[in-house]
């Protein structure tokens, strides 16, 4: 093995050491990647949204508190997806549903007018693959993400949520 070949292989171990230990949920960390079906069927991943400011958002059905605080997130869909952030171009949500009953999933969405594209979910309730890499254990539960998918905030409620995409914005 000659030395080149050597300094590769140790600069391709080293890189993905450090991305490896780079991803997780902490703040400053890159979110684990998501992919799971959209109520339609289709294969949804949350590396689709890179270069959008996103708000991952865990939610149910069958949640009163997450219910309460959907308008609150309709209306920062509403204000901020075409904006033009300091950390990435347009704002888009990723929902992810721990609900179990499709058709109960799919009603929420429509009655709480939950307009974006990004709805997901596996039906599995709490055995949710994303809530456990996410250890999520109570909901609603947030992350947002900047456009290279890092953790910048996590749990931002009603005003909070709009408080911090309003600092994020690009001065116009």
């Amino acid at each position: 093995m000659n030395r080149l070949t050597l300094t590769i292989m140790l600069f391709t171990l080293l890189n993905f050491a450090a991305f490896s230990q780079n991803t997780g949920t902490g703040t400053g960390q890159i979110a684990p990647e998501i992919k799971m079906k959209s109520p339609e069927g289709k294969e949804l991943a949350l590396s689709e949204l890179r270069g959008k400011v996103v708000l991952i958002d865990f939610w149910a059905a069958w949640c009163y508190p997450c219910r309460m605080e959907n308008p609150n997130v309709v209306a920062a869909y509403n204000k901020y997806k075409d904006k033009k952030f300091k950390i990435g171009n347009g704002f888009e949500i990723f929902g992810i549903s721990l609900d179990q009953d499709a058709e109960k999933w799919k009603k929420a969405i429509l009655d709480d007018k939950l307009v974006w594209k990004y709805h997901v979910s596996e039906l599995g309730g709490w055995n949710s693959s994303a809530g456990r890499a996410y250890g999520v254990n109570s909901i609603p539960a947030n992350y947002l993400i900047d456009k290279d998918g890092r953790i910048i905030a996590k749990n931002l409620r009603g005003a909070q949520l709009h408080q911090a995409l309003e600092s994020l914005l690009l001065e116009e």
